[in-house]
């Protein structure tokens, strides 16, 4: 095994077609080095009360799953069959929609490959910050709670990892935006940072776009495996907010100022992850600034962004980073309607307790939220 040490991230897609004969002498890791000045916390309490953080903890173990046991692999789609729901493909529109059926087809795979790629990217980031956690986090049920969580994230990047290579064949790099904000959490030394950035901001619109994919995905593998990621997903968010509703109101006014300013900027940042303009660009022969144009002036994709961001939103606000000073900011981006809505991130314990659904039932539940959506308009 050969480690190649790098500057920054590639920036060309991999594919997976491995050469005959190929062996663990032929493997290379590419690492890109980070500094971080962590400040971490010794915590010589170990009064086990009877907390929320305790009892996610305890779910944590729990509900865990084994991606190579509780996921049917046989179920995955080949490489010729749409990855969309033929629903959703019969109402395309545009280029997409003008191409040959297996151009077709093998842009979707390709735009799909994109996707997974950045959940599978942002799940590294995860796994990366939440192993901070762990030697940041002040309190002796938080350092418990983010190891259990550092070995979720390692299953998602597993899961997602395999997915990419078996399923779809290719792996594309991180989108340039979401890795200037793991760069930003990774090396900030302030843990509740750490937890703001990953926690209530990438992991919440995490959690909508995995809802996204389980919806109008027509692979039932895929389908089962972002529903489990978004069962442990939902116990992070919900740890991240009740955590930092309490540790924030402990601030100055300057202090949340600040946080709150950097949940801004994160966002900001994540709007623009969404956007996915590197693919229709070379398919296209487009510039990426058209392509930006044209989708952010598409009634249907800002519904649709908007709709990531109600899982972020509501969440802001409880933990109190949607202040008089970035609310105006918030209105420019057309965010603050979605900010009373109802989180969806309210501990039910009976919600949280309940046994991990079967690959049938998970396909009732796709089908009824889809159906849902399509009336709304959203897909």
């Amino acid at each position: 095994m050969k480690i190649k040490v790098v500057e920054n991230p590639p920036v060309d897609p991999r594919e997976f077609d491995l050469p005959e004969g190929f062996s663990e002498e032929n493997i290379e890791d590419v690492v890109e080095i980070f500094n971080t000045p962590l400040i971490g916390h010794y915590n010589w309490d170990y009064t086990d009360a009877d907390t929320r953080i305790k009892k996610l903890y305890e779910l944590g173990k729990k509900l865990n799953w084994d991606g190579s046991i509780d996921l049917d692999w046989s179920k995955a789609i080949k490489k010729d069959e749409p990855p969309l729901k033929a629903e959703l493909i019969a109402r395309m529109e545009g280029p997409l929609a003008a191409l040959p059926e297996d151009e077709r087809i093998e842009y979707m795979r390709h735009d799909s490959a994109w996707s997974l790629s950045q959940f599978l990217h942002g799940e590294q980031g995860a796994l990366l910050v939440a192993s901070q956690l762990v030697s940041c986090a002040p309190t002796y049920q938080a350092k418990l709670y983010a190891a259990s969580q550092t070995f979720d994230e390692a299953r998602h990047v597993e899961v997602f990892a395999r997915y990419l290579k078996e399923v779809t064949g290719i792996e594309y790099p991180i989108n340039k935006n979401l890795k200037s904000l793991i760069d930003k959490i990774l090396s900030d030394p302030r843990w509740d940072l750490k937890f703001i950035g990953m926690q209530i901001i990438i992991e919440g619109l995490a959690l909508a776009a995995f809802q996204t994919t389980k919806e109008t995905s027509n692979c039932p593998l895929l389908r089962q495996l972002v529903h489990y990621v978004i069962r442990d997903e939902a116990r992070h968010v919900t740890f991240g907010v009740n955590y930092l509703e309490d540790f924030l109101s402990t601030l100055s006014e300057e202090e949340v100022e600040d946080r709150a300013m950097f949940a801004y900027e994160a966002c900001v940042v994540m709007r623009d992850r969404i956007i996915n303009t590197e693919l229709p660009a070379r398919w296209f022969n487009i510039s990426e600034e058209e392509i930006r144009e044209m989708i952010i002036n598409d009634e249907t994709q800002d519904m649709f962004t908007n709709l990531l961001f109600s899982r972020v939103m509501p969440n802001l606000k409880r933990i109190g980073l949607l202040t008089d000073k970035v609310l105006p900011l918030y209105e420019k981006l057309n965010l603050t309607s979605y900010m009373d809505t109802d989180s969806e991130f309210e501990i039910d314990w009976a919600e949280l307790n309940k046994p991990l659904e079967s690959s049938k039932e998970i396909d009732q539940q796709s089908e009824k939220e889809l159906a849902a959506h399509a009336a709304q308009g959203l897909f």
